[in-house]
């Protein structure tokens, strides 16, 4: 299965472009969008669920255009946007049941797969309390379930992990991972490290643009040799913030460790680090420039 993104791009009023001439591949495994908020993640995941129309390009799912025959797209599509609301007052059952209706899925089909998912998803043990009283991971979790009912062939998931405590973020991705498989999965999201054990290729997007496109491996790779770690006096913060680019500050009792993105070292006291795929993430980012 391949989805091909040829040149797409969303303008809005006002000669606003949220997005602009992205071409992308996608094939089976983990594809994470990175970029922080507002770079054009979700206006793209919306073209890609056929909920938004592209003002120019067109998207092909092995070769079928999915803008002039969205259910192209939506026969193999499940979808977890960032703003998954549910309905309180419902069970969990209940609620993956009604949402198997509408997406068509017969009643004994239907009743099986949502038996599999509640116990896919560690859901089986609530799945007859209402949705009101869950925690935000749970509620992911339902999310996950309800894009899952008709075992889609691509998966977007949208910010999935925002609001989340670290052991809920922690199980998420592990699930992300295990659910990869044959699917297209698509990640969006402007948290790092939700992509360091799931993503096989990760794509840079700032201001709209498709800035890079590459493995996790590659990109870390690129930014070796130029990372520092350096402790100096709270004093002198200020002044190092504007001479190098910085990836992460740490208080350590004798002053501030700082980490540094410099192709030299930055000083003869600093020592040199091996490259996290966030301190990759930010180099890629300072190394590419944005089209007007």
């Amino acid at each position: 299965m391949r989805i091909e993104i040829d040149g797409v791009g969303k303008r809005y009023r006002g000669d606003a472009w949220a997005l602009k001439d992205v071409s992308l591949r996608l094939e089976s495994g983990v594809i994470g969008l990175l970029g922080p908020n507002g770079a054009g993640k979700s206006t793209l995941m919306n073209i890609l669920a056929t909920i938004t129309r592209p003002t120019t390009g067109r998207v092909l799912l092995d070769g079928e255009d999915c803008i002039r025959r969205p259910d192209t797209m939506r026969r193999k599509l499940g979808y977890l946007p960032q703003d998954f609301g549910v309905y309180p007052n419902l069970t969990a059952r209940e609620f993956l049941s009604y949402l198997a209706a509408v997406k068509g899925v017969p009643a004994r089909a239907a009743a099986l797969r949502i038996e599999e998912l509640l116990d896919l998803l560690n859901l089986t043990s609530a799945a007859n309390r209402p949705l009101g009283g869950y925690s935000g991971g749970m509620r992911q979790r339902v999310g996950i379930a309800q894009a899952l009912l008709g075992d889609p062939a691509v998966l977007i998931v949208d910010e999935p992990t925002v609001g989340l405590d670290p052991e809920e973020r922690m199980r998420f991705r592990h699930l992300i991972a295990d659910l990869s498989g044959e699917r297209i999965v698509i990640l969006s999201t402007h948290i790092v490290s939700d992509l360091e054990a799931t993503a096989s290729r990760i794509a840079v997007i700032e201001k709209g643009r498709l800035l890079r496109v590459d493995t996790p491996e590659a990109l870390m790779r690129e930014a070796e040799g130029k990372v520092w770690d350096w402790t100096v006096p709270v004093a002198r913060l200020a002044d190092i913030r504007q001479r190098f680019q910085i990836a992460s500050t740490l208080r350590r009792g004798e002053g501030i460790q700082v980490r540094i993105l410099s192709e030299d070292s930055p000083a003869p006291e600093a020592v040199a680090r091996a490259p996290a795929l966030e301190d990759a993430y930010l180099y890629a980012k300072s190394q590419a420039t944005v089209p007007a």
